[in-house]
């Protein structure tokens, strides 16, 4: 018996999450858990998931997923006190149920490196967000995520407030200093994206210097980045050309110096860390065995 009412998830679930913790769980695993050989198959358990900072969760939806009993186990039962996106504080019981041992500890890990790793990179984005909150521009991510964890990565940026870039490489054009140098000029390599690419597609360009931002506008960029600009350089830029295009600032931004940046009216600061660097939320589940 499942007692949770509360939807875990903030908005629709990432695609493919669901394989993605079948792998997991297979890696961890394999052929059989060792250790949980020494328990009865009828042994059951109580357990509650614990908080022990604060911060933002993500990952509930994993969590039902593992935890969530069999049918046929009428005694057993889940309950969710929260949903991904809820910030809580040390102490607080996100989740607590009962459940059959061999399950519970066999999904214990898993369920926990996801649940930590999510809430991390939500509460720090939450972070972020917070900074820029009173300058109306967005905090948003990067494709610098963990291989395989992107788009439950992005989905833990949106949980903690921010917004997501592209997802990879074929959801937007993002002509940088590589492409440039390659085709010869912002002009050109503006018009030659958009003879080729998907006309629905915005496109940014990548710019480091004030007469690199005057040819992007001059092509067509739907956006320009601004690349790692002094927080004076960027608000000039941006109260000349207000209107014009949009602009995204970027670059090594940090918790200290994103809201100098946010307070230049720029739409959009990317943030790398909040995926690439983000600490782990501290949880822990206590487990109760019932003989």
């Amino acid at each position: 018996m499942s007692l949770h009412q509360i939807n875990p998830w903030l908005g629709e679930p990432p695609i493919g999450w669901m394989s993605h913790v079948e792998t997991s769980l297979q890696e961890d695993i394999g052929p059989g858990d060792a250790t949980n050989r020494l328990l009865r198959n009828d042994l059951t358990c109580e357990w509650r998931m614990e908080v022990q900072q604060s911060g933002v969760l993500c990952g509930l939806g994993i969590l039902q997923y593992l935890f969530d009993p069999e049918p046929e186990n009428e005694e057993d039962f889940l309950n969710l006190n929260a949903q991904d996106g809820t910030h809580v504080r040390q102490g607080d019981i996100v989740a607590y149920g009962k459940l059959n041992a061999k399950t519970l500890l066999t999904r214990e890990r898993t369920c926990l490196n996801y649940l930590m790793r999510l809430s991390g990179v939500s509460t720090l984005t939450s972070k972020f967000v917070h900074q820029v909150g009173a300058h109306g521009c967005k905090i948003i991510d990067t494709r610098k995520t963990t291989p395989g964890l992107r788009l439950l990565e992005k989905y833990a940026v949106r949980c903690g407030g921010g917004s997501n870039h592209r997802i990879g490489l074929f959801d937007g054009i993002l002509i940088k200093d590589n492409h440039i140098a390659a085709v010869g000029s912002i002009t050109s390599a503006v018009q030659s994206a958009r003879l080729s690419g998907n006309y629905l597609l915005k496109l940014e360009v990548e710019c480091e210097t004030e007469e690199q931002v005057e040819e992007a506008i001059q092509a067509g960029a739907d956006i320009v980045l601004l690349d790692n600009m002094s927080p004076n350089t960027t608000a000039k830029i941006v109260e000349k050309h207000k209107g014009k295009t949009l602009f995204e600032a970027s670059g090594s931004m940090n918790l200290t110096t994103v809201e100098e940046y946010a307070k230049t009216g720029v739409d959009f600061i990317s943030v790398g860390s909040i995926t690439h660097s983000a600490p782990s939320l501290a949880i822990h589940m206590e487990v109760e065995l019932i003989p």
